[in-house]
Parts: C-alpha cells; structure tokens; sequence
C-alpha cells in the first residue's frame, strides 16, 4: 500500500477549523476500508515548536526542513496570514516548500500566502469572500474566482473559507482516488459534501461584506 505524506504548515493566529477539518478528512483516507493509502499526517512550523491558533489553541509542530518533501501541502487561513504575507523570510520559506511538494492545498486566506510566493501567477484561485479584496492586493497576477467553493488548476488547490476545506479536501481525494471513495469517506464522517465546487452561496453580495 501507498504512503501519503502530509504536512500541515501552522502559524501564530492560524484559523483551526480550515486545518483540522481538511485534516479529518485527508486522515480518514488512511483508515477507510478499501483505501489505496496509508496518510502520515504532520503539523509542521517555519521554527518549530507551539503554533497558537485563533482562541488560544495550541498545536505542536515539528520545523520545516529543507529536505521536506511531503506529498500534500496544507495551509489554513486564519488572521495571522495578513502579517505572514509581508514576512519575506516565512514567504521564502513557503516557497520552497510548496516547489517540493506534490500537491498544495489552501484554505481560506491561506492562498494570499501561497499567492504571495508567486506560484499562483496566471492560476484560477480563490479564497474566503470576505477577505477577497485583501487577498487580491496581496497578489494582481494571479487569476482570483470571485465564484468558487474551491478551484484545482494543476498542482494547486485553493477553497473559500474556513468549512469550504473540508469540501475541498474531499474533492481533492475524489480527484485522486474516486469520487465514490469521496462519498464513503463524507458518509463515515456524516458530512454533507458540497460535491460542485463552484456552487458558492457566500459569493452572493460579498462584495457588500467585505
């Protein structure tokens, strides 16, 4: 059987349901009867150590190394990505990581800091609504959807906000694995999978939200 190696990269101020809700369902993949991979799952930091998310959750990480290979990349939102996306040393850091990986995954505001490393350029992304006009800024080259629970284009994949994860990391198993091993995996967890990535009600005047 396959290994599945996947690496959840954490921050101060990392928002905890766009990590743990993807996490539970890419975790599932590795224990589903009938799954063609095992899943290590990792919580990794730019320096290791306790990564606080919003209210107070702590999280131990292991630091990112510059031989970390992992298959899936994962980078939750969260109000600690507005600074982060200014930081030039994390930025870096990111970059080099996100070219290593296989697969990167974002949620929410995480892609405003995928995007700020330049791997999005010309690539249909999106992120939470409410902060669309904040993560355009952070980055005009890259193609942003103002309609999409989440968007794939290549290796990338970028969803809305915070519950819009877990819908994209089942599609990201249905575009893997089978979209039948999707609905087994979102039937187990009793999980009511938006399966159409562009039905996204919260694109509705969001404009008006911001």
């Amino acid at each position: 059987m396959a290994s599945l190696d996947i690496a959840v990269l954490l921050f101060e101020g990392f928002e905890p349901l766009d990590a743990f809700g993807p996490v539970e369902m890419l975790g599932y993949l590795g224990k589903i009867d009938g799954s063609p991979v095992e899943t290590r799952l990792r919580f990794v930091s730019q320096q290791g150590g306790l990564a606080r998310g919003s209210y107070g959750v702590p999280v131990q990480t292991l630091p990112v190394s510059g031989d970390d290979k992992p298959d899936v990349l994962l980078v939750p939102g969260g109000g600690g990505t507005r600074p982060l996306s200014k930081d030039a040393s994390f930025i870096a850091m990111l970059d080099s990581l996100a070219s290593r990986s296989e697969h990167c995954l974002t949620v929410c505001t995480g892609s405003a800091l995928l995007a700020a490393t330049g791997q999005l350029d010309g690539r249909r992304a999106t992120s939470n609504k409410r902060a669309l006009n904040w993560v355009k800024s952070v980055r005009t080259q890259v193609n942003w959807q103002n309609q999409a629970r989440w968007e794939s284009d290549g290796k990338y994949v970028t969803s809305s906000g915070a519950s819009a994860g877990i819908d994209m990391a089942l599609g990201w198993i249905a575009g893997q694995y089978g979209i039948e091993l999707a609905r087994r995996i979102a039937e187990h967890t009793e999980y009511r999978w938006a399966e159409d990535s562009h039905d996204d009600p919260f694109a509705v005047d969001s404009q008006q939200r911001q």
